[in-house]
């Protein structure tokens, strides 16, 4: 187990958690869909440590602020990351604000790119629609989303992609299970994650992430988090970057996988 001792002598937080949230700290699908033992460990942890934590999705934040609703999270976030790059804070009322540079910085930038590739992303529509069951969706700021019928439909599509968008370094994509959308390659959970710790100025080695899916792989990575971990029910994609990168793999589901991870980062003791 991995020990991390307070700071002293520093205003700082000692530590900056990222959590995924459907898959992850979440089943919505479950009675209790967020361990109540995670709260209380959040709350322990407070006491001894000085502790910033938020959620890193690719959920919009009207979606997010819901989910919290449909969960009854007992208190916020310290920020949410939605749409894997834009970052929210709330205020003193609980209303969730706009870190207006860096979500008016993403969001010019996505749509230079996406004007840029309009006709690669008509090809890849028309291909999409032609080829396979998959539905493209068009969604408010962005071009479009892939649904897929299936997993094994989407690793179809993901590899069609991978080749037509060599020729497009800038133009990415996010997937999550059998949904995905495109992307600014510069814009996404693990940059944006960085640029929450930039802001409260903590150092990687103090940052922890953890996530199930593949649009988490770009903030489980040590050049982003030191540690990093994933619940058992994680993709096999995550569950392969954890152990490549020494991070620790949960023997539990979502929620219970993330106590089980914080207890063996931070010394903590679950709560009965």
């Amino acid at each position: 187990m991995k020990v991390l001792p307070p700071v002293s002598g520093t205003t700082q937080p000692d530590f900056l958690l990222a959590f995924d949230f459907d898959g992850t700290l979440s089943e919505p699908e479950k009675p209790t869909p967020v361990r109540p033992q995670f709260f209380e460990l959040l709350r322990l942890m407070r006491e001894t440590h000085r502790v910033y934590w938020g959620v890193n999705t690719g959920r919009s934040l009207m979606q997010m602020v819901q989910g919290l609703n449909d969960v009854g999270f007992p208190f916020l976030p310290d920020f949410i990351i939605a749409r894997e790059r834009e970052i929210y804070t709330p205020n003193d009322f609980g209303r969730w604000v706009s870190v207006a540079d860096w979500n008016q910085r993403c969001e010019k930038d996505h749509r230079k790119l996406f004007r840029k590739h309009r006709k690669l992303l008509k090809r890849l529509q028309a291909w999409v629609q032609s080829e396979t069951s998959a539905e493209w969706g068009i969604q408010a700021g962005e071009p479009a989303g892939i649904v897929a019928r299936s997993a094994a439909e989407m690793d179809r599509i993901v590899e069609m992609l991978d080749q037509e968008l060599e020729s497009a370094p800038l133009l990415d994509y996010q997937r999550n299970g059998v949904y995905l959308r495109f992307s600014h390659s510069r814009y996404h959970k693990g940059t944006t994650l960085l640029e929450v710790a930039r802001r409260m100025q903590i150092a990687v080695e103090r940052t922890f992430a953890i996530g199930d899916s593949h649009n988490d792989l770009d903030m489980l990575h040590s050049d982003v988090a030191a540690c990093i971990a994933c619940p058992a029910n994680a993709c096999e994609e995550v569950k392969n970057r954890i152990l490549s990168h020494g991070g620790y793999m949960a023997s539990s589901r979502a929620s219970a996988g993330v106590v089980e991870a914080l207890c063996y980062y931070f010394g903590a003791s679950e709560t009965p």
